[in-house]
């Protein structure tokens, strides 16, 4: 673990694999934490040659907090965590990563690749979307999870982050309810901030369409979307690859709004594949 300081923030950060394998951002969804990466992923990703660096985004985890900042400070866009991740790279003596994001990480992957155009090898948006209004919109279940009001007790909000987990999970696969109320514990007992994560949903809000920008991306890119997401709805995905010009779409059959186990093998080759074709081209 190390700690990088950008210009708005400190962000907690960890990094897996070789500093001299090819280097690999990922980046966390709405109120997630570096370790809501699995473990086993990550290193799964390190054993494929990458120098894999995973953090926690402001607002979360052991990152700054926003809260009572003041003089509007504690307001942000998604742009403004584009530049952290920037900065971040920076910090670490990093020129150039290959960039993977989910759902809010994959808006601010699209943002950095934007924005820090010279700094992205490659890009992977997962059950993400553009930021264009009507596309990539939670259905009735997504909308629910987003208007449970958070518990205060420590045993409620940890079965308060299993239900919502379960509620946006895969149904086309089994719910590791074990895993993660581990991880809801661990994510608790490490930091618990649930305005940070109300914060984060401001920034979505309030942050530009990226469509037209998007066409401007050159870098190769992987799209991957569940075709049963409550949260994010699969035109986002479709709706990302098709503004990015020879990007790749990847529609997975049953997934949800997570990253079940049984697909990790799939979504390693095809973030993979994606980051070699990079590679093919600075070769």
């Amino acid at each position: 673990m190390v700690r990088i300081k950008t210009q708005q923030a400190e962000l907690e950060v960890e990094t897996y694999g070789r500093r001299d394998d090819s280097p690999m951002l990922l980046i966390e969804g709405l109120g997630g934490q570096l370790i809501s990466w699995n473990e086993k992923f990550v290193r799964s990703l390190a054993a494929r040659n990458f120098f894999v660096i995973r953090f926690d985004n402001r607002d979360s985890g052991l990152s700054t907090k926003f809260v009572n900042k003041g003089n509007n400070e504690d307001k942000y866009t998604i742009e403004n965590m584009a530049d952290d991740a920037s900065q971040l790279l920076d910090r670490l003596g990093v020129t150039q990563s290959h960039v993977v994001g989910v759902s809010m990480g994959g808006m601010i992957a699209q943002a950095l690749t934007i924005r820090h155009p010279n700094q992205v090898m490659s890009l992977c948006s997962i059950m993400s979307t553009t930021g264009e209004k009507g596309v990539g919109m939670p259905h009735e279940q997504g909308y629910n999870v987003l208007s449970l009001k958070p518990p205060t007790t420590r045993e409620e909000i940890i079965e308060y982050k299993v239900t919502t987990s379960k509620m946006i999970s895969s149904p086309g696969y089994d719910f590791d309810e074990e895993y993660h109320r581990d991880l809801a514990t661990r994510e608790y007992e490490r930091s618990y901030e649930p305005d940070g994560l109300i914060r984060q949903l401001m920034a979505i809000l309030v942050s530009e369409d990226r469509t037209e920008s998007l066409k401007q991306v050159s870098v190769p890119t992987a799209v991957i979307h569940g075709d049963s997401d409550p949260l994010v709805d699969v035109s986002g995905g479709i709706a990302t690859s098709k503004a990015v010009k020879n990007s790749t779409l990847h529609i997975l059959k049953g997934m949800g709004h997570d990253l079940p186990q049984p697909l990790w093998g799939e979504i390693i080759d095809i973030i993979a594949q994606n980051a070699s074709r990079a590679q093919d081209n600075f070769s």
